[in-house]
This record gives C-alpha cells, sequence and structure tokens, in this order.
C-alpha cells in the first residue's frame, strides 16, 4: 500500500468532526501514523485540542473556498493516496481496517459508502435522475486527482459535487465499496462511537 492521508474538512462535517478523527485513529493501523489533515474556513478554540488529542494537522485559511481548502491539503500532503471525507457522517473505525488493503488495487479512485443502497434506493435514484450521489468519503490517486484538476477552487459546497460529476466524465477505473462488500454483515454498525466532549 503506498503512503496514505486523511482529508477531513470542519464545515463539512460540523460539530461531528470529533468522531471523524476518532474513527480514523481507532482503525489500528492509523494509530498515530497515517497524517489527517483538517481544512477550515476559521480558527475554532477546540481545534488545537482536537489536534493534539487525534495527531492532526489543521490548515486554516479564511479566504478559502471548500474546494481550495482540499486542494490545499492534497498539495501539502504529498500521499499516494488520498481519503477524504465528503459527508457530516463518519464511518466505523472496522470500515478503516478492511479498507487499508483495497488501496493495493489498480484502481484510481474508491467511493466508500457504509452501506451499499438497497435496490429500492437504487430504483428510486434512477427514476429521480439522480446519477450522482455523494458517498461519506473517497479514496483517490493523488495522480489522478492532479490528472483532473482537482477540486474547483472557486466553488464552496458545490466542489464536491461538482467533482465526482467529472470523476465520473473521466475514463476513472472507479470502484464502490460498503461496509457489506468488505466484510461487514448489513446492520453492523457503521458509525463511530458517541462523541468525544472537546
Amino acid at each position: 500500500m503506498g503512503t496514505v492521508c486523511f482529508i477531513v474538512d470542519a464545515s463539512v462535517t460540523g460539530a461531528l468532526l470529533p468522531r471523524h478523527l476518532r474513527s480514523i485513529r481507532q482503525s489500528g493501523l492509523a494509530d498515530h501514523v497515517v497524517p489527517i489533515i483538517v481544512t477550515c474556513p476559521q480558527a475554532d478554540e477546540r481545534l488545537t485540542d482536537l489536534e493534539q488529542r487525534y495527531h492532526a494537522h489543521c490548515l486554516v485559511t479564511p479566504s478559502h473556498t471548500l474546494g481550495a481548502r482540499l486542494n490545499q491539503a492534497a498539495y501539502v500532503s504529498q500521499a499516494e493516496w488520498l481519503l477524504i471525507a465528503l459527508h457530516k457522517e463518519p464511518m466505523a473505525a472496522q470500515l478503516w481496517y478492511l479498507l487499508y488493503p483495497q488501496l493495493n488495487t489498480a484502481m484510481d479512485a474508491l467511493l466508500i459508502n457504509a452501506a451499499a443502497p438497497r435496490l429500492s434506493e437504487r430504483l428510486l435514484l434512477h427514476f429521480l435522475s439522480s446519477a450522482v450521489t455523494v458517498p461519506p468519503y473517497i479514496a483517490i490517486r493523488r495522480a489522478w486527482l492532479e490528472r483532473i484538476g482537482g477540486f474547483d477552487p472557486e466553488l464552496d459546497e458545490p466542489a464536491l459535487l461538482d467533482f465526482l460529476q467529472r470523476l465520473y466524465a473521466c475514463p476513472t477505473r472507479l470502484k464502490s465499496l460498503s461496509g457489506e462488500s468488505l466484510g461487514l454483515a448489513r446492520g453492523s454498525p457503521v458509525g463511530a462511537s458517541p462523541p468525544d466532549s472537546p
């Protein structure tokens, strides 16, 4: 497996930021080894505590949009694989443990979902013509992120959907993974443990 870096934006995760960080660190493989970059649009008192508790690095950039913050974090990390949070809900620590071996594949990107959508959910998305849904996390090779131009630095919240649309439009070797496809039984807890009190 190549080098890995987690990128978590505080405005995307909101109050659940500590759960994301704890989930990453509780995976066993990421204990103080895998770097975590937390991006945020403004300084926050709790960030210093979170940095120390979870051995994360915070990038505070008040004048940047979400797209620009994520691009800057990717540039700073220089890791081969970037695991980027795209949702408020965190993933279970055991899911990360099962995911790491998948980073040895020839894929350009992996869409990481807590659970595979049921048939009824897939049909609803199809009928609503919602071709692109935002997964909780994406794992993407740095080289491929650079090749498709990264996140649009002009966009804030829409940067995530715009990025995924471009990812699908390119000939990306893309694979969707869920807890079930990685070996977790449907109904297994997929969220992280209860929130920390920062």
